[in-house]
């Protein structure tokens, strides 16, 4: 990473039931403030009465969809980490419900790179999805086969650079 991280001093929300997710992300980030919550409950609160400039949500066990559309109300840039519902479906639904990113937990190692990708493109005005299948898609390749797109071909095809 360049000597400047986008990252650096964002105030980041972590919703996971898995109490060592929070500990990795401190570890990676120590450069930003972290907050956590393990529920559902706990993440919406959070959300509602605090600013965060991002919110890291699990989507199993913590209801993260449900979460992702608290944080869009209050302009919380989402991002999806997952191990359980990983699948192309699931990356397209998180794409369709406003999420700025769809992180494999498996990738948390390059956390920082994914939340610059995302706070690069709202600085340029671009989408924030635009390096995902730079950074993603041998990834996908790997884990669900060459074929991984044709079940929403329609949706990846809106993507011409993918």
């Amino acid at each position: 990473m360049g000597s400047q991280s986008l990252v650096e001093g964002k105030k980041i929300l972590v919703v996971d039931d898995e109490s060592d997710i929070m500990e990795a992300l401190r570890d990676l980030l120590p450069m930003c403030e972290l907050a956590g919550a393990s529920t559902f409950e706990g993440g919406k609160e959070l959300l509602e009465n605090q600013y965060f400039d991002i919110a890291i949500l699990d989507i199993m066990g913590v209801r993260g969809y449900d979460l992702l559309s608290v944080a869009k109300t209050k302009n919380i840039i989402p991002i999806m980490l997952t191990a359980h519902a990983l699948s192309p479906e699931n990356t397209v639904k998180s794409y369709e419900k406003g999420a700025a990113s769809y992180i494999p937990k498996e990738e948390i190692s390059n956390i920082e790179t994914y939340l610059n990708d995302v706070l690069e493109a709202k600085e340029k005005g671009a989408n924030s999805w635009w390096r995902w299948l730079d950074r993603l898609g041998d990834y996908y390749v790997e884990r669900f086969g060459p074929d991984w797109k044709d079940k929403n071909k329609e949706f990846w095809n809106k993507f011409p650079s993918w």
